[in-house]
């Protein structure tokens, strides 16, 4: 079995700048807690998931594969903004995660809506996924029994705008392997947009 989605990573020079921004972040928490709140996304880990596919058997992979190569068809390579770093999802409190916001993005959003739709019809998911397309970018898993220990005045306001940019040039199907250090992932098939 292998636990599976579809994604898009992110260039290497946007992987960098986030990686200063995670440093940041965790210096704003009070000395004594600092990194520790959080499970914070190893930099070459960063991405954003168009589809979540779950536990599939191994010998579905090149099933897979074919279904998102026909359903890329000639997709052209698309602009993606990165626009706000902030505590998600929504108002949750004590929130659950450290997360950059992509910028409204009608492409990015069919696209992984049409991924998505091709996956289930094909009938090859254990279970169906059914929450939409949020474009986002986990920076980190916060720990709730840490948070609650930070006093209301001292939890950091991290929420700003931001303007990075960057094109979307492949598709990834990509294996995720849970390890108590963090998800280990692996590419198991790359597709190449026009």
């Amino acid at each position: 079995m292998k636990r599976l989605f579809i994604a898009i990573s992110l260039p290497s020079e946007i992987k960098k700048e986030l990686a200063g921004l995670q440093a940041e972040i965790k210096n704003s928490f009070p000395m004594e807690i600092g990194g520790a709140v959080a499970k914070w996304v190893a930099p070459e880990n960063l991405h954003i998931t168009l589809f979540f596919i779950g536990e599939a058997e191994d010998s579905k992979v090149p099933e897979i594969s074919a279904i998102i190569q026909k359903a890329l068809g000639s997709r052209k390579k698309l602009p993606v903004k990165i626009s706000r770093i902030c505590y998600g999802p929504g108002q949750a409190i004590p929130p659950r995660f450290v997360w950059l916001e992509l910028a409204k993005n009608n492409d990015l959003e069919r696209l992984a809506e049409t991924l998505g739709q091709e996956i289930i019809k094909a009938g090859v998911l254990r279970q169906s996924e059914t929450r939409p397309f949020s474009g986002h970018i986990t920076l980190a898993r916060i720990k709730e029994w840490i948070w609650r220990r930070i006093e209301p005045d001292e939890q950091p306001q991290i929420e700003k705008d931001l303007d990075l940019n960057f094109e979307v040039k492949s598709v990834y199907l990509m294996e995720s392997h849970l390890k108590k250090t963090g998800p280990e992932y692996n590419v198991l098939s790359s597709f190449n947009l026009i």
